[in-house]
């Protein structure tokens, strides 16, 4: 059973886990995931330029071939990533969707 106890001012807890203390930063792991995302969007965007647009299906097969593996949770929040910057327009195509650069 995890017991976290607040350290160094709510930045870095420490974990009780197994008759020891580890400590567990939350700040870095939330700037972590914030830069694969954006590197993740950079990928999106890279496959987008030069087309008419492509279905996200579409988009991560052409990564792979790049041997950039886009799983789909990052590949969706990169996706929300770019629409909050206006970069792309999505439209659902079926059950996939449609994505093309603005």
């Amino acid at each position: 059973m995890l017991n976290f106890a607040p350290f160094f001012k709510y930045e870095v807890y420490r974990v009780y886990e197994n008759n020891k203390y580890l400590m567990f930063n939350f700040k870095s792991k939330k700037k972590m995931l914030q830069e694969k995302v954006g590197e993740t969007a950079g990928v999106i965007w890279n496959v987008l330029n030069g087309t008419n647009g492509m279905t996200l299906k579409d988009i991560k097969s052409e990564a792979k071939k790049n041997d950039v593996k886009l799983l789909d949770k990052d590949a969706y929040l990169a996706l929300g990533w770019l629409l909050r910057e206006n970069k792309v327009e999505v439209v659902e195509d079926g059950k996939d969707l449609f994505i093309k650069l603005i």
